[in-house]
């Protein structure tokens, strides 16, 4: 079967993230206790032919499918968050810019869309989600995506994203990726990325799991690390490295998986774009 360039944006976008040895993150030399750089690799390949065909679809149906797809080959959720800020992104027309692409589907999602991705979200039941006084995915929603997404704005960027027009992604993240540093040294890109997505807010997987303090601390380190001059310092490195190593003290309780889906939807609108292609070094 023909692999569609979409399709191949959206794989190669899940396998550069999983790639980089970020911090904190599975990677193929890190592991935590009930997941492998293996079952990222495996979700990709599962996920990009679904969330390809997001504008066909429909984005809530999208979502639920490619969560389907990926239990199939994952017991445990590895990629929730990427698919929830995928199959909008996917589904902009390819004519459209980003920016106004991604304000026609996100105004079109409906509550229907809302009732496909809260089963979506009960299907992958992610770690540490807590309950909410309104629209709980326990409940039927009653609202659309958008609004129920925008009261959960203030406690989880990926749901930010549906509030603010993926802001986060495509007015701060995208414009850091460069075409001719990204063929240079790809990792240290990712991982700049990275540290520039945690320095910017506090990460919202660290939040729920350990609290205000520490996602702030998280936030401070990684900012510490950039201005110390990453990637091109050795102190910048040293501090990579501790940072690193106080993100897995506690096993993947202080895992900053909202930001590595942020980078994943970062890379994708870079790949789509033109802005950057896939590093000659690594295989397709």
């Amino acid at each position: 079967m023909t692999v569609t360039p979409l399709e191949r944006a959206i794989r190669d976008a899940c396998f550069l993230e999983a790639t980089a040895r970020k911090a904190g993150n599975v990677h193929p030399e890190a592991s935590f206790e009930h997941l492998s750089y293996a079952d990222f690799v495996r979700s990709a390949d599962a996920v990009a032919p679904v969330l390809a065909r997001s504008r066909e679809a429909g984005v809530g149906q999208t979502i639920l499918n490619a969560v389907r797809s990926t239990k199939a080959v994952c017991s445990h959720n590895t990629n929730l968050g990427i698919i929830l800020l995928l199959a909008p992104l996917a589904a902009i027309e390819p004519q459209a810019s980003f920016k106004d692409g991604i304000v026609s589907v996100l105004s079109s999602l409906t509550v229907e869309d809302s009732r496909l991705v809260y089963g979506a979200i009960r299907l992958a039941a992610p770690r540490g989600l807590g309950d909410s006084e309104a629209e709980d995915v326990s409940d039927d929603p009653t609202q659309s995506l958008v609004e129920v997404m925008r009261l959960a704005a203030d406690r989880d960027l990926i749901a930010r994203q549906f509030a603010t027009n993926f802001e986060l992604v495509l007015d701060f993240g995208l414009p850091l990726l460069n075409a001719k540093c990204f063929q240079a040294d790809w990792e240290s890109q990712v991982l700049r990325l990275q540290l520039e997505l945690m320095a910017a807010a506090p990460e919202t997987d660290i939040l729920r799991k350990r609290g205000q303090a520490e996602a702030d601390e998280a936030s401070r380190r990684a900012r510490a690390i950039l201005e110390a001059g990453w990637p091109n310092s050795r102190e910048a490195r040293s501090l990579f490295a501790d940072f690193d190593a106080w993100l897995r003290e506690y096993g993947s309780e202080r895992n900053p998986g909202t930001v590595a889906d942020l980078v994943t939807a970062c890379l994708f609108a870079a790949l789509r774009e033109g802005r950057i292609t896939m590093p000659d070094s690594l295989p397709r």
